[in-house]
Order: C-alpha cells, then sequence, then structure tokens
C-alpha cells in the first residue's frame, strides 16, 4: 500500500470515529441515558466495530473505484448496507444500552456518511 492510501484510510477512521463517538454520546445525552453503566462498554464496542467496519468499506471503495470502473454510488452503496448491518449485529449481540441496534447502527452511519459528504465539499 502505498503512503496515499494509508493516510485516507487513517483520515477516514478518525474522522468516522470522531463522529460515531459524537454521535453516540449525543444520542446518550439525548435520551437521558447514562453513560455509568454499560456506557462504558457500549461506547467502546462502538470505537470497536468503527475499526472493524470503516477500514475495509474505505479500502473495498478505492479498490472498487480504481480498478472497475463501476458508477462511484453503486460501489457505496452494498459497502454502506455491509457496515450498517455488521455493525447492527454487533450492537445487538454484545452492547448493553442499544435498544434498537440495527436503528442506531442506520442513523450513526448516516450522520457519518453525510458529514464526510460535507467535510469532501469543503
Amino acid at each position: 500500500m502505498n503512503g496515499d492510501l494509508l493516510f485516507a484510510l487513517a483520515v477516514s477512521l478518525g474522522l468516522t470515529l470522531a463522529l460515531e463517538v459524537g454521535f453516540f454520546v449525543a444520542s446518550r445525552l439525548a435520551l437521558r441515558v447514562s453513560l455509568r453503566d454499560a456506557g462504558g462498554k457500549d461506547l467502546l464496542l462502538v470505537v470497536l466495530v468503527n475499526v472493524l467496519t470503516n477500514p475495509v468499506v474505505v479500502l473495498f471503495y478505492w479498490l472498487g473505484a480504481l480498478y472497475t470502473g463501476w458508477n462511484r454510488t453503486l460501489i457505496k452503496i452494498p459497502l454502506e448496507v455491509f457496515a450498517v448491518v455488521t455493525e447492527g449485529v454487533y450492537y445487538r449481540k454484545y452492547g448493553r444500552g442499544f435498544k434498537r441496534p440495527f436503528l442506531f447502527s442506520i442513523a450513526a452511519n448516516a450522520f457519518s456518511f453525510f458529514a464526510g459528504v460535507l467535510f469532501q465539499m469543503i
């Protein structure tokens, strides 16, 4: 892997972690749910599932965009679905405070995705 790709992977992961951890904390505050009990473990889970899914999604996106010539939206959709489903499964199985794990996964990923789109426009 060249340095540019590693840099892009690191920036993407860093931004995703900041956005989705921020989303998690904001959602807990909005719902008036304490971060003390299971919140710390759920916060760690948010970090771990994003470390698991984000590099895979970003790497496959760039490989698909570079080597297939496919429409980039057609590449993004299945990758984002993969991330949402994978994270939702982990939140349901290992999370302690996720009442609707797949809804949280959809919302957190949508927030992160569209924030990334806005960031790229700047």
